[in-house]
């Protein structure tokens, strides 16, 4: 046979339902016919993609790397398709998109211009996610990428709506000789004589979720310093000797400095696609946030200080 979209959109559809059954209904097969097409074209890569189990499939490793190829051409083809037909209309849709303090947006940005090259896409940086509610509810912002914590949702009328894209935990970045230098993990008591370094209110919890972490812990910090600025010139900062500071699990230290997790998970931090309800199609919200999501994706991989605190918890 020859190998066509379609197959690929039902490979996509097979993993992301995680069984054969849960994808036929969603593609509007029999069991049967999805059963049938997913041998033909398992055939015409000479080897299986997925792993059949009790509660479902998985991809095989082999699999795994033609979901990803698939993925890539999927969302080419639809760029094509998306391109031609805002060609044709002779007008190119504005989305303004906004970010608080999250690695996730370059990755981000990248990939929503390769998928949605007929947008007229501008970023900007706001920090507190407060105010990037405000700014949604506004019509000043399209789409945005915030942050709130465990038990403090964000806050924002029905004109708005928010997804979460990962809930991850809260890291310490210290002096490479500071005295937890060889701790696998670092209790918050062990660095309640040192200086910090906070960036201020965000409107969303922060820093009032690590005063209470601290105040959990018996103890208030010693000194404070709040920053607002540059992350590599926080950690040069910190290189020197100057503070410590809460950072996000996927940061890339600098020599100088290490990045330690916190025993017992203290802190946590959950990132978000916020966008307003009207102006933004379904498929755009979900270009988006399939774009936030992989982009998360790279950072982890590229993160060996998370992937040893995830292999221990």
């Amino acid at each position: 046979m020859d190998l066509e979209l379609r197959h690929l959109r039902a490979l996509c559809a097979i993993t992301d339902a995680g069984s054969l059954g849960r994808a036929a209904r969603v593609l509007g097969y029999s069991q049967q016919a999805m059963s049938a097409q997913l041998q033909r074209i398992e055939r015409y890569f000479g080897e299986p993609l997925f792993e059949r189990k009790v509660s479902g499939v998985e991809p095989t490793r082999y699999g795994a790397e033609v979901l990803a190829q698939a993925r890539d051409v999927l969302d080419r083809a639809d760029a094509i398709g998306r391109g031609r037909a805002g060609r044709a209309a002779g007008v190119r849709q504005a989305l303004r998109l906004a970010a608080t303090n999250s690695p996730v947006l370059s990755g981000t940005v990248v990939r929503i211009r390769s998928r949605l090259p007929e947008l007229a896409l501008t970023v900007s940086s706001v920090y507190a996610s407060s105010e990037i509610v405000e700014l949604l509810e506004k019509g000043e912002l399209d789409a945005a990428i915030a942050v709130d914590y465990p038990g403090l949702e964000l806050r924002h009328s029905d004109a708005v709506a928010h997804r979460a894209i990962v809930i991850e935990p809260s890291f310490v970045a210290v002096p490479a000789h500071h005295r937890v230098k060889h701790h696998t993990e670092v209790a918050l008591t062990d660095l309640a004589d040192d200086a910090w370094f906070l960036t201020p209110d965000d409107g969303a919890g922060w820093p009032g979720v690590f005063y209470a972490a601290c105040e959990s812990a018996g103890f208030t910090p010693a000194a404070i310093h709040q920053f607002l600025g540059d992350q590599l010139q926080l950690q040069h900062m910190i290189a020197d000797g100057l503070g410590i500071s809460i950072v996000q699990a996927t940061i890339r230290p600098i020599p100088g400095v290490l990045v330690k997790p916190l025993s017992g998970t203290p802190l946590w931090c959950r990132y978000l696609l916020v966008w307003r309800r009207e102006g933004l199609t379904d498929e755009v919200v979900e270009t988006l946030f399939g774009s936030a999501t992989e982009s998360y994706r790279d950072l982890i991989a590229q993160s060996p200080h998370f992937h040893a605190w995830a292999s221990r918890t």
